[in-house]
């Protein structure tokens, strides 16, 4: 019998940096993010697309990494633990990078609507040296995979707690695979 999906951990920060301090709980806001946390906000708060355009929607209000990631880099080598990517939410059990656009994760009291791919970037190797080869690798046609997480928008808000069921609603109609946000 397998076990349920579930938040294995979540992470805030108050600040824009790399890692994000654990906690036991935390609120979503609808439409903005996570109480709290640097990325919070209606409009793009990730630096380099403020500098870009800080009117651009904010379809990065939330990250969640899948806790299997963790997992393959300990294999390969590498330690690094839950919220040191940068994450707010650890999920184990949902295959995130499968999902299409517009799944709809229900979990405690809201709903996180997945937007599309982390791109991870430099700051990764910052972190820690070679990591970023081990979450953006390329397939045999050349083509980028991102393996760092999703991201998503706050659809309901509400509280979340450790170890709260996740429960993922596919989109109806036509299923679009995952890109770049």
């Amino acid at each position: 019998m397998s076990r349920a999906a579930r938040l294995e951990a979540l992470h805030l920060s108050p600040v824009h940096g790399f890692s994000k301090e654990t906690v036991d709980s935390l609120r979503l806001l609808e439409g903005q993010g996570v109480e709290g946390d640097a990325h919070c906000g209606v409009t793009v708060q990730h630096r380099s697309r403020v500098a870009a355009d800080p009117s651009q929607p904010n379809l990065r209000q939330v990250h969640l990494i899948h806790a299997e990631l963790f997992d393959a880099l300990s294999a390969a080598g590498f330690t690094v633990r839950p919220g040191e990517l940068g994450e707010n939410l650890t999920t184990r059990g949902v295959d995130l990078l499968s999902l299409p656009v517009g799944s709809r994760l229900v979990m405690g009291e809201a709903v996180v609507t997945v937007t599309g791919l982390r791109n991870p970037c430099q700051q990764i190797n910052g972190f820690q040296a070679g990591l970023l080869k081990q979450v953006l690798k390329v397939d045999p046609d050349g083509r980028p995979l991102r393996l760092a997480g999703v991201m998503g928008i706050v659809s309901r808000g509400g509280m979340l707690t450790t170890g709260d069921v996740i429960e993922v609603l596919l989109p109806e109609g036509e299923h679009f695979p995952l890109t770049r946000v």
